[in-house]
């Protein structure tokens, strides 16, 4: 998980595209926008980080603090 590429989606695409996005990787599909990833497991990750913070952020949240509460999320998943 990268938090710069993350950034980069959530700044440039909207949620139905990356929605989209995540919806083609799910399906080993290309998407139709770039992100970047060094495979389709990585991609999909950032996919779904760039959609749960965008959700967030349209919410009304900030976008530091949607970051900061979706990687406290991830780490207490993986401990």
């Amino acid at each position: 998980m990268k938090i710069p590429v993350i950034k980069k989606l959530v700044e440039t695409y909207s949620l139905e595209q990356l929605q989209a996005a995540e919806e083609a990787l799910a399906e080993e599909l290309t998407p139709e926008i770039t992100i970047e990833g060094e495979d389709e497991g990585e991609q999909l990750t950032h996919a779904f980080a760039a959609i749960w913070i965008k959700e967030k952020v349209e919410a009304g949240e900030e976008f530091k603090t949607a970051l900061r509460a979706y990687t406290q999320m991830v780490r207490g998943s993986i401990s």
